[in-house]
């Protein structure tokens, strides 16, 4: 059964760890995914974004794969179905469609707007159990048609934002969705700091986890991150092994162009690196 992210990450808060937010494009990551979930005992969140919604014919079809396969695959551990940077029709569609979890990323808009989108989101959701999540500042690059400039995120707005009830936090810290550039000049922690001195527990995202650097990521957490968000480098990870399998004629050999075994090292790829990350975010056996 699918929870909001809300006791999860309170928890996490608490425990001085990180649950992954893991994006999912098809069946076959969204079974990798659950399962490592599963044989690490980690909570997990399923992160959708509404290009990869749309990509799968839509949210009611991803509640709908995701919850039957939570079912015959026998997931005991906590799982969020998460909408990832939503736009304010796109939370009410994934409202509508049955997911635990939603994500209203209103950090293109003046402040002002942000505040009462975001404040009428909130009312909607927890009246329906679901968690929510608030964007200030933006995130750099480009996710799914989403543009930032990477703009750091101002303490004082994030106050503002945390105190409408939402029940975790994105800011803006330098973060980027995609491959990080060798000119990147790192996580902002000043600029988290106070963040974190002024929303007290409220548990903090960070967008773009592929490719910090680990002492990053672990300072990141103690400074109050309780949920990471990893993509690309899944998307690295399940190109690269299919690649590979291609390269190696593995494809032509014997029923080696059957779909289930084209895939199946990509498969195996997203399991490595999603275990990888619960265990530098401190997730295993968090469950």
């Amino acid at each position: 059964m699918l929870v909001s992210a809300t006791e999860m990450l309170k928890k996490a808060v608490e425990g001085h760890y990180a649950v992954g937010q893991f994006n999912i494009n098809n069946l076959e990551w969204t079974k990798a995914i659950l399962l490592t979930a599963q044989e690490n005992n980690s909570p997990v969140i399923l992160g959708v974004s509404e290009g990869a919604g749309k990509y799968m014919t839509g949210f009611k079809t991803v509640e709908a794969m995701v919850s039957a396969m939570i079912d015959s695959l026998g997931i005991t551990v906590p799982v969020a179905l998460h909408l990832d940077h939503g736009s304010y029709e796109g939370c009410y569609k994934c409202v509508k469609a049955g997911f635990s979890s939603i994500m209203f990323d209103g950090s293109h808009f003046p402040i002002e707007e942000n505040v009462e989108k975001t404040t009428e989101l909130v009312h909607v959701a927890h009246n329906l159990g679901l968690s929510i999540e608030a964007e200030v500042g933006s995130i750099g690059g480009e996710e799914d048609g989403v543009v930032g400039a990477g703009e750091i995120a101002d303490p004082q707005e994030c106050k503002r934002i945390a105190d409408l009830g939402v029940d975790f936090l994105a800011a803006g810290i330098g973060n980027i969705h995609g491959k990080y550039p060798e000119n990147w000049k790192g996580l902002d922690f000043d600029a988290l700091a106070k963040i974190k001195e002024l929303v007290g527990d409220l548990p903090l995202v960070l967008h773009g986890g592929t490719g910090i650097p680990e002492d990053m990521i672990k300072k990141a957490i103690s400074l109050g991150v309780a949920k990471i968000n990893v993509n690309t480098e899944c998307q690295l990870y399940f190109q690269e092994a299919t690649r590979k399998y291609i390269e190696e004629g593995k494809d032509l050999q014997g029923k080696g162009f059957d779909p289930r075994k084209l895939l199946a090292p990509g498969f195996e790829g997203i399991k490595t690196i999603v275990k990888e990350k619960m265990e530098l975010f401190g997730s295993v056996g968090k469950a």
